[in-house]
C-alpha cells in the first residue's frame, strides 16, 4: 500500500470557529438584541438554512450577483436545486406567507440571527459564513416604518455600550 501524505485538516478559508473564550461576547450582543427587539414587539422567527434555489432566485433576481456569484447552490438525489441561506428576507417572507401569518394583526415585526452563507473571495472582513441580524415589518406600507426599523437598529447598537453615535440615512435614486 503506498505511504499517504499527511492531511492538514483545518477551517476553510473564509470559515471560522467561534471558541469558548468568545462566546460571552456573541451571547451579550445576542441577549441585548434580544431585549430591544422584545421591547419593540419583534418575534423570533428561525427559517431553514437551506431552502430551494428558486426561493432566493425568484426573490433576490437571477441576474444579481447574490446568486449569480455568491450564493451556494447544489443539487440534491431527486435532482432539486438547493442553496444555503445567502439573506434571511426570502425565507422569511416564504414562512410569512406559507404559515399564513398575513392573518394576523399588522403590523407582524419579525426578527432572524444566524448563520448566512455567501461563496466570496475570502478578504479581511468578509466571510464565506457570517453571522446577521435581521428584522423584517409586515402589514406597514408607510415611510414611518422604515425609520422605525432604522430607530431599532441604533437602539440595538446603542445597548452595546457604544457612544456619540451617528446615524446618516441615504436614498439609492429614490425620489
Amino acid at each position: 500500500m503506498p505511504k499517504q501524505k499527511k492531511l492538514n485538516i483545518q477551517s476553510l478559508k473564509g470559515m471560522h470557529d467561534i471558541l469558548p473564550a468568545e462566546q460571552p461576547y456573541w451571547q451579550f450582543i445576542y441577549k441585548k438584541a434580544k431585549t430591544v427587539l422584545d421591547d419593540y414587539g419583534f418575534e423570533k422567527i428561525d427559517t431553514p438554512l437551506v431552502e430551494q434555489a428558486a426561493l432566493f432566485i425568484r426573490s433576490i433576481g437571477e441576474a444579481s450577483d447574490v446568486v449569480e456569484k455568491e450564493m451556494y447552490a447544489f443539487k440534491i438525489k431527486g435532482g432539486d436545486l438547493l442553496a444555503l441561506r445567502p439573506e434571511f428576507t426570502a425565507g422569511v417572507v416564504r414562512a410569512y406567507i406559507e404559515h399564513g401569518m398575513h392573518v394576523l394583526p399588522h403590523p407582524v415585526q419579525l426578527w432572524s440571527f444566524g448563520p448566512l452563507f455567501r461563496h466570496d473571495n475570502p478578504q479581511a472582513g468578509r466571510y464565506l459564513q457570517f453571522n446577521q441580524l435581521n428584522v423584517e415589518s409586515f402589514g406597514d406600507e408607510s415611510p414611518a416604518i422604515d425609520a422605525a426599523l432604522i430607530f431599532v437598529a441604533y437602539k440595538i447598537v446603542e445597548s452595546l455600550g457604544l457612544k456619540n453615535l451617528i446615524v446618516r440615512v441615504n436614498s439609492i435614486g429614490d425620489s
